[in-house]
């Protein structure tokens, strides 16, 4: 559990499209096996500690005849942003992929003298 030391909890959103290959016939749609997309995204304002991040499938478009897998972590949770990875595998082919994200934690009060 992350306890917050102050009163000013600050919660960010946003989504990110992170395939997008039928159109362009990328790998994620044309290729098979292994791959990955690595997405950076920096918060509109700064957190006093690295927030927790919750990740969603908020759409995906999948080829229907191939198996569907996927893997979607956070990483590098930063005071500033962090990087969505997503991962497919096998004959998988996915067309397009949007996530939405949500960050929660401690942002600096008005009254804190921030350099």
């Amino acid at each position: 559990m992350i306890r917050f030391a102050t009163h000013e909890i600050g919660i960010a959103r946003g989504a990110v499209t992170m395939v997008s290959d039928f159109d362009t016939q990328g790998p994620m749609w044309t290729e098979t096996g292994d791959r990955s997309h690595r997405q950076r995204v920096e918060f509109g304002d700064r957190f006093v500690a690295p927030p927790v991040v919750h990740l969603g499938v908020g759409m995906w478009d999948l080829d229907s005849d191939r198996n569907q897998r996927g893997d979607l972590q956070v990483e590098n949770v930063t005071l500033t942003g962090f990087d969505i990875l997503f991962r497919t595998w096998g004959d998988t082919r996915i067309a397009r992929m949007r996530v939405e994200w949500m960050a929660i934690g401690a942002v600096p009060d008005e009254q804190d003298f921030i350099l």
